[in-house]
């Protein structure tokens, strides 16, 4: 698979990788250990250096997973996880030392690791990015040999920028798909200036521009694209890209008569890559069919200045009035 550097961390990791979110059981579906591992040897073996996951993702269940099937392999296989999103409430305040440091040592014992190759806060409140006590914590951290690089999972656009002004932020986990275009305008200049690595997240927008849906689709009482589409559980950016799921199937549909037998979900892929600012792109995936889809797309021709023009103007037309600022 093809390679991209990832920031300052300097590690080259394949740029289309794995996020385990599906992988966890948080989809509306009861987490598979096999099925789990089954996706991430799937991964590894098709060439997937770089893991994405989370101690909230299956409960721990992800992060289980992923530690045990990175051993079987020889190879280096580098690892991401998230700390914070666990604090309830899930506030400002929650956020101390002693609680983060938990957080790391308790993902070190469920992937039973010697050290995290990327820890990411994630989604922090707002207050808490002008904290600086937060982040030199995991300076520590790293002398101590239990992290090696510190990134930030966001929910907006002013908070990577904030992020980045802290030295030892190394990357930058953001959504960044067809439907969720603001990071390429300020925030992408920026991280190149300071070569930071970007994780683009959400490429497909909750599955939305897989083009697969329907008006009469049904999503499981446990999906969060059915019980969060207002933000009834968290920030509502995280389902579809915030877009209106009815207006989305109205871009998409548009989007699906341009691209013609073209597999829509890997143009979505393909679509993220343009951006040389883009260290990798993240996808899930709940069935290895959909892991493989997503692989194959880095065989593809890359898209055209035609290409590139007409999803700019189903967004300006359909989604950016809605979203734009917000994220």
């Amino acid at each position: 698979m093809k390679k991209r550097i990832l920031g300052k961390t300097n590690i080259e990791v394949a740029e289309i990788s794995l996020g385990t979110w599906q992988v966890g059981g948080a989809w509306g579906q009861e987490f598979s250990h096999e099925n789990a591992d089954t996706i991430l040897r799937t991964a590894i073996d098709k060439g997937i250096n770089f893991i994405d996951t989370a101690d909230v993702y299956g409960d721990g269940h992800s992060e289980k997973a992923v530690g045990r099937v990175v051993k079987e392999y020889q190879d280096k296989i580098y690892v991401a996880t998230k700390c914070g999103r666990k604090l309830n409430p899930h506030t400002d305040a929650s956020y101390t030392i002693k609680a983060l440091r938990n957080f790391v040592e308790d993902s070190l014992r469920n992937m039973d690791l010697e050290t995290i190759d990327l820890i990411q806060l994630h989604c922090m409140p707002n207050d808490t990015y002008y904290r600086p006590e937060i982040f030199e914590l995991f300076d520590r951290l790293k002398e101590e040999g239990k992290i090696q690089h510190l990134g930030v999972s966001v929910e907006k656009v002013e908070q990577a920028i904030k992020a980045i002004e802290y030295d030892n932020v190394a990357t930058v986990q953001i959504i960044f798909n067809m439907f969720r275009q603001r990071p390429a305008e300020l925030f992408f200049d920026l991280a190149k200036k300071n070569n930071i690595g970007i994780l683009a997240r959400v490429p497909l927008a909750s599955g939305l521009l897989s083009g697969k849906y329907t008006s009469s689709t049904v999503f499981e009482p446990g999906d969060h694209r059915q019980g969060n589409r207002n933000g009834e559980w968290f920030d509502r950016g995280e389902t579809f890209s915030g877009v209106d799921f009815e207006r989305g199937l109205t871009a998409v549909g548009a989007l699906k008569a341009y691209f013609g037998d073209r597999n829509l979900a890997q143009m979505a892929l393909l679509w993220v890559l343009q951006f040389e600012e883009v260290s990798c792109v993240i996808p899930g995936a709940s069935k290895v069919e959909h892991l493989l889809s997503n692989i194959a797309a880095d065989e593809l021709p890359r898209l055209s200045e035609e290409d590139m023009a007409f999803v700019k103007s189903i967004y300006q037309q359909f989604v950016k009035p809605d979203v734009h600022q917000i994220w």
